[in-house]
């Protein structure tokens, strides 16, 4: 094998990957594309600009350039609070390429949370797009102990742009491994601070082979669109990496997703392609009641983030007659490791594992749980991050033996699917019996009034836990008495009879990380406990301005 290359054998399931001694994962994916006669087509499309792959191999080399100017050597961090636009890109593979390790920020933080990443990671360099100024320089005014080089992101004068046309397109590739330290993702802080998953070179190709191409079967021809953005693991898939591997067209769309503007993006661009996440296709499902997009272009889309509820698979697939592949991925496994597939698609199941990855359910003394009963999820593949920065505690706890527990709770039935039970931190237990809050969320969002829903543990006057409903309607103005006792008798009807809601509680919109994934902490925070029987409503409705602000990275 010559260097920094990887041979794919198809003839396996999953595909045989074999790395050079030498091997930049950049050469794989940006350089690949010249040598085999696409330097002429479009990688990246936006609603102002098109870039061949040409393009974005000589921008790439003139990024890393710029950075290696800036005064970055190998090994370097360089954080990246970039907007989904092909100057991420660049700046990505630049750094790689020089040999300089990115770290994507996720782009709806508050300053304190940079200031945190800055430090944590020690990074030499941070890259940030115009609109997220108002965060990113009071967290570089707050580190005084040390220089960090500042690259902005734009057309303005000093930019990232102006510098890169003075650099040369001349950047050999650094030396490096398939199993060297090559970039960072920050996983959630939702029960602390971030934590920075180290991946290595190998990483992306592992997910965009076993996924990407044997479970998504992703083609040249191609063209990929994501709601979700680019600075999380589900979006780099989506938005970066499968797209590259194989030769596809990229749409990028820098505002943040609505159901108009995802769905008008959609009509225009006509990607093959359509990645959200299950909140957001809700949404859309309401805006399609009035709007008719052209959707035609569209053969597959997919869900990840949350649990897709099969009564969302169904009315989307009504609706558009599209089917949506529902999996289940982490930072730390950089995208999805359980997924359905077209043509074996089991509505409200994850589906089966991906190629390439392991899974095991276990109980609370970490044996393996009996066939069919819930229990915590832990799973192996090489995609898996190599350890947490700067973290070797949670790195014990979370990554052992070569498998990561993934912190969520499944079961799998006797035809090897996987059904998604919550999050192991959010499993109630009413009656002495385990109940998933997603089931009941389920069976909740099946009721033709209801557009969201969302279950914690609350204890009743008895100091006994017991299902309460946080509920967004597709129509406020239905709140009230008569509606709750519907939607308890909806819930009695369908589930088991200790499974349905004692509260309920109307709110406008219910709190969730960048991923789409609810935060049930906080809404825990917001419930006071029971003051009289159980019949007794709460106090005041609460609000999201009741619930602490989050702070995560994810």
């Amino acid at each position: 094998m010559q260097d920094d290359t990887v041979l794919v054998d198809p003839s396996t399931r999953p595909a045989a990957l074999r790395f050079a001694p030498r091997f930049n994962v950049s050469v794989a994916f940006i350089d690949r594309h010249l040598a085999e006669g696409r330097a002429d087509k479009v990688a990246i499309r936006t609603a102002s600009e098109s870039v061949t792959y040409r393009q974005l191999a000589e921008r790439v080399r003139r990024c890393g350039n710029v950075l290696r100017s800036a005064g970055l050597a190998p090994g370097d961090r360089l954080l990246l609070v970039v907007k989904d636009c092909p100057e991420f890109f660049y700046l990505f593979w630049g750094a790689i390429r020089a040999g300089i390790v990115p770290v994507p920020l996720n782009t709806l933080l508050r300053h304190d949370d940079y200031g945190f990443a800055i430090a944590d990671s020690g990074a030499a360099a941070i890259a940030y797009s115009p609109e997220f100024a108002a965060e990113v320089e009071p967290a570089l005014t707050a580190t005084r102990e040390r220089r960090i080089a500042v690259l902005k992101c734009g057309a303005a004068e000093g930019s990232l742009a102006g510098r890169m046309e003075a650099a040369s397109t001349d950047l050999p590739p650094a030396p490096a491994r398939a199993e060297d330290d090559c970039f960072w993702l920050y996983s959630s802080g939702s029960t602390g601070r971030p934590k920075g998953a180290v991946h290595l070179h190998r990483d992306m190709v592992v997910t965009s082979q076993h996924y990407g191409v044997e479970t998504l079967g992703a083609r040249p021809d191609d063209v990929f669109f994501s709601a979700a953005k680019l600075f999380f693991a589900y979006g780099l898939g989506n938005a970066m990496t499968f797209p590259l591997w194989v030769g596809g067209t990229v749409v990028l769309m820098d505002q943040r997703p609505t159901p108009q503007n995802t769905l008008e993006t959609i009509a225009r661009f006509r990607p093959s392609l359509y990645f959200g996440v299950p909140t957001l296709y809700a949404a859309q499902l309401q805006a399609l009641e009035t709007a008719r997009p052209d959707l035609s272009s569209l053969r597959q889309c997919v869900s990840a983030g949350e649990a897709l509820p099969a009564d969302i698979f169904r009315r989307w697939h009504a609706r558009t007659g599209l089917t949506i592949l529902d999996g289940i991925g982490s930072t730390e496994a950089l995208h999805i490791f359980i997924s359905n597939v077209a043509g074996d698609i089991r509505p409200g199941s994850t589906g089966r594992l991906v190629p390439g990855y392991r899974a095991r359910i276990v109980d609370e003394s970490g044996k393996a749980a009996k066939d069919g009963e819930p229990g915590r999820l832990i799973i192996a593949g090489q995609s898996i991050a190599r350890y947490y920065w700067n973290n070797p505690e949670r790195t014990a706890r979370t990554m052992i033996g070569g498998w990561l527990d993934t912190g969520d709770t499944y079961r799998c039935d006797g035809e090897g699917y996987f059904i998604y039970c919550g999050r192991s931190d959010d499993m109630l237990k009413v009656g002495g019996i385990w109940c998933s809050p997603f089931e009941i969320e389920a069976k909740l969002i099946e009721h033709p009034k209801v557009l969201e829903a969302a279950i914690v543990g609350r204890p009743d006057t008895d100091e006994l836990v017991k299902p309460e409903a946080f509920i967004v309607l597709k129509n406020a103005a239905d709140a009230g008495t008569a509606l709750e006792e519907e939607l308890k008798r909806h819930c009695r009807d369908g589930l088991a009879p200790y499974k349905y809601p004692r509260w309920f509680n109307f709110v406008p919109e219910l709190p969730k990380t960048a991923t789409g994934k609810i935060q049930r902490y906080r809404l825990r925070a917001a419930a006071a406990p029971a003051a009289g029987p159980e019949r007794q409503r709460p106090g005041p409705v609460p609000t999201l301005a009741a619930i602490p602000a989050c702070r995560c990275m994810k």
